[in-house]
């Protein structure tokens, strides 16, 4: 069993609180845009992207935001990287927004009503993710576990919890190292459907995770040159 390194819930909660709201939020390439979302090593997490009534909320991850030639450098990383999960994942929607990537999985297939196990199938694509991941190592990952409304609220966020740590674990085993990976469970909080149909509540039935840059690929950003 893998046992994965987290933040508290008081501290992951507080730190996603803090917010930090911005607009102009870009679904295409963020390249040309010369804006750059930087964050602290080790996790730390504000204004995380969500949902609400099916719409995403503008937000940005505290850390401070690049520009110039520093921003361009980061948005060209980011935008490769979500050109190979969009090519190389089944099963996943990939937005940019800022200078993140939300994936969005599936969870109609990846989990089960109720259920927070994974299939052989999903398996494998979570293993094509965490390829991909080990390749862009100067990022960090939320992943964050949703549910349908079935069930009470206790209920729905212990299993949200649940299923984020099964795709955390998952991509632990895959060889990501579990320092930068961040689990969240939002229970049933966040739709991005109605929950009066089954097709909603699959819709539901979700994890997403974001990927960011963390300090050290801003670090080389400023420097005017990325590794990869």
């Amino acid at each position: 069993m893998i046992h994965l390194q987290k933040l508290t819930k008081p501290l992951a909660v507080l730190l996603i609180l803090s917010m930090t709201l911005f607009s102009g939020v870009s679904k295409a390439s963020n390249a040309e845009s010369g804006v750059g979302i930087g964050a602290a090593a080790g996790g730390i997490l504000g204004g995380i992207i969500g949902s609400q009534s099916g719409s995403w909320v503008k937000g940005a991850i505290i850390g401070g935001i690049i520009g110039g030639a520093a921003g361009a450098l980061i948005g060209d990383y980011m935008d490769k990287q979500a050109e190979e999960i969009e090519k190389g994942v089944n099963g996943v929607k990939v937005v940019r927004e800022g200078d993140a990537i939300r994936v969005t999985f599936d969870s109609g297939i990846l989990f089960p009503s109720g259920s927070a196990d994974l299939s052989n199938e999903n398996y494998a694509n979570i293993e094509k993710l965490a390829t991909i991941l080990n390749r862009y190592h100067d990022t960090a990952v939320v992943v964050e576990g949703h549910t349908d409304n079935t069930g009470t609220q206790e209920e729905n966020q212990y299993l949200s919890e649940e299923r984020a740590e099964a795709v955390t674990n998952t991509l632990v085993y895959y060889g990501v190292d579990s320092s930068r990976i961040t689990p969240y469970g939002y229970g049933d909080t966040r739709p991005v459907a109605s929950n009066d149909s089954e097709w909603g509540r699959s819709l539901n039935r979700r994890v997403e995770i974001l990927i960011y840059a963390n300090e050290e690929l801003k670090h080389q950003a400023e420097s005017g040159q990325i590794k990869y």
